[in-house]
């Protein structure tokens, strides 16, 4: 990474940074304007970062990302509710099979083996 690519990042980083501060210093009642301060900070290190070879490899990355999500098939209405209703069902089997498990042991260890039931 050459110099300047890290004096840029450090830049805006310090620009965030001083966002943050700057919500820090403003009085407690004017919360407003400590998050103008936040935004103004990550706006100007978002536009420092714009001009870096990383941050144009991550608005690359962004813009493949988004691509990508475009063409992903989402289920139909119908499918997720039959789909849910089976995730329920197979829960409610399973808590049913598991408070079982956990009754019948109980009562085998503490009533028979132990004998503490009576």
């Amino acid at each position: 990474m050459q110099s300047i690519e890290r004096v840029k990042i450090v830049a805006a980083l310090s620009l965030v940074l001083l966002g943050v501060a700057g919500f820090y210093m403003v009085p407690a009642g004017q919360s407003f304007l400590g998050s103008v301060s936040v935004a103004v900070g990550l706006i100007a290190a978002g536009v420092v970062m714009w001009f870096t070879t990383l941050g144009r490899t991550f608005v690359d990355y962004a813009r493949d990302s988004v691509k990508e999500a475009q063409k992903v098939v989402w289920p139909s209405k119908k499918e997720t509710w039959q789909v849910t209703a089976v995730v329920f069902l197979f829960v409610s089997v399973l808590s049913l099979f598991m408070w079982a498990v956990d009754s019948g042991l109980a009562w085998l260890f503490y009533d028979i083996v132990l004998g503490r039931g009576k």
